[in-house]
């Protein structure tokens, strides 16, 4: 399981954004978005390099 926190998403377009970004990556089990706490969490064989590039490039700012 990849934990990442995302500071910039706060809606339910942003999870939208995100899932949309990572539907196309091989591996990916689930994700699970919680808003309340910027949480993304994405189960599978997912490269975290992948998962990490896809998210970016939608947008988003992974925080350290």
């Amino acid at each position: 399981m990849l934990t990442l926190i995302l500071p910039g998403m706060t809606c339910g377009g942003c999870a939208a954004a995100i899932r949309q970004a990572l539907a196309p990556l091989p591996g990916i089990a689930a994700v699970e978005i919680d808003l309340k706490d910027k949480r993304v969490q994405v189960a599978g064989e997912a490269k975290p390099e992948a998962v990490r590039a896809a998210i970016i490039e939608a947008g988003f700012e992974i925080a350290a």
